[in-house]
């Protein structure tokens, strides 16, 4: 269910929303959309959601079919390939930066993060996997970089979707690997943090995907 928006502020809070329902699973690979069920979820009329999903098409979270319907994009493992090496690439350069400028105000916010409580049952709580991972790279404050890693998330939201009924109550809320990650920001070690990033993107990836995406 999508989180009903902020009417004064109507079109970047419906790109926001549905934004945050790609970066966060809400949607998984193939599924088709309706403007007008997505509009009545959101609590707007059309036409903000019409600018929105336009936006959400050219960055290539969905796909305006030839009938005219939207659609995620499908499984597809050279896609998803793609997409690993791109935040391979991108993503612990992202956290070296911002572990060479941490400070005690931002590792405290993501020590609180990492310490929110599990929601019940066995599904990860995605919401925290995300505001971990970019209280981190914003802090990077990468005018290039960081909007592009922004963009792959947007794509890689959806087989978070499929991650979740793959792995099943295996997956846990990798916050080992978080736990790794916040030591690595302790000591000032931006290297290790970049290793333990990668890390952490590698088992996500393996989850989806199996042994052919395991480190």
């Amino acid at each position: 269910m999508l989180q009903r928006i902020d009417q004064t502020k109507l079109r970047e809070s419906v790109y926001s929303a549905l934004t945050a329902a790609f970066t966060q699973g809400t949607f998984a690979p193939g599924d088709i959309l309706s403007l007008r069920t997505l509009a009545d979820q959101l609590g707007t009329s059309m036409t903000p959601v019409r600018e929105a999903v336009r936006r959400l098409v050219a960055e290539g979270a969905l796909i305006d079919t030839p009938n005219r319907k939207l659609q995620v994009p499908l499984f597809d493992e050279a896609r998803l390939t793609d997409l690993m090496r791109a935040r391979i690439a991108l993503e612990p350069m992202l956290a070296k930066i911002a572990a060479e400028r941490m400070d005690k105000a931002t590792l405290n916010r993501l020590e609180s993060i990492l310490a929110e409580p599990a929601k019940s049952g066995d599904q990860p709580d995605l919401g925290q996997n995300y505001r971990f991972h970019f209280v981190l790279y914003n802090h990077s404050q990468s005018p290039v970089i960081l909007p592009i890693v922004e963009g792959l998330w947007l794509q890689y939201g959806p087989y978070l979707n499929l991650m979740i009924d793959r792995a099943g109550p295996s997956i846990g809320r990798g916050n080992d690997i978080h736990a790794d990650i916040i030591d690595a920001l302790r000591k000032g070690d931006g290297d290790e943090t970049a290793t333990a990033v990668e890390r952490d993107i590698r088992r996500s990836f393996g989850l989806i995907a199996g042994e052919m995406f395991k480190a």
